[in-house]
């Protein structure tokens, strides 16, 4: 989507929802790590996901990868396949947009107000389920790196938990 009006439109509910998600336990500004690599990053990923919300209008592409049929009755295992046709497909765009020069960011809590979302676009709610919502632009820097993660070994186990 790159409607001027529809991004303005958009980036009001999602400064909404994340001036709902920022204050939970939970969220980017609340999260703590052992690994102290990864705690000194958050405040610069927090700061990040701030910036973007309020600058959301200013993105000047948005892509909503959507999911159909929606799974919201479902049983998880169902969920889970339906799920995870569009993750692949979704992170496959975002790497394929960096490889032309392009920064993208996946996120979801617009989610919050997915109808109202819906109801900008034109998607048929009772059918479509979004997924994600990936802002895309050219960065504004040049001295792109990736964001460090701790070790796989950490989240990645071999016959046993």
């Amino acid at each position: 989507m790159t409607d001027p009006a529809k991004r303005a439109a958009l980036a009001g509910f999602y400064k909404q929802a994340w001036d709902a998600y920022l204050p939970l336990p939970f969220s980017a500004a609340n999260l703590h790590f052992d690994d102290q690599v990864h705690e000194a990053q958050q405040p610069r990923v927090t700061s990040s996901a701030a910036y973007l919300a309020e600058h959301m209008a200013d993105v000047p592409a948005l892509v909503i990868p959507c999911i159909t049929p929606r799974v919201d009755d479902m049983p998880m295992w169902v969920q889970a396949c339906i799920w995870g046709s569009v993750l692949p497909q979704s992170w496959s765009f975002m790497l394929a947009a960096r490889a032309r020069g392009l920064a993208s960011a996946w996120t979801q809590i617009h989610i919050q107000f997915e109808e109202e979302v819906a109801a900008i676009l034109g998607i048929n709610h009772a059918e479509v389920q979004q997924a994600a919502l990936i802002g895309v632009a050219y960065p504004r820097r040049e001295d792109f790196k990736p964001a460090y993660r701790e070790p796989i070994q950490r989240y990645t186990h071999w016959d046993s938990w």
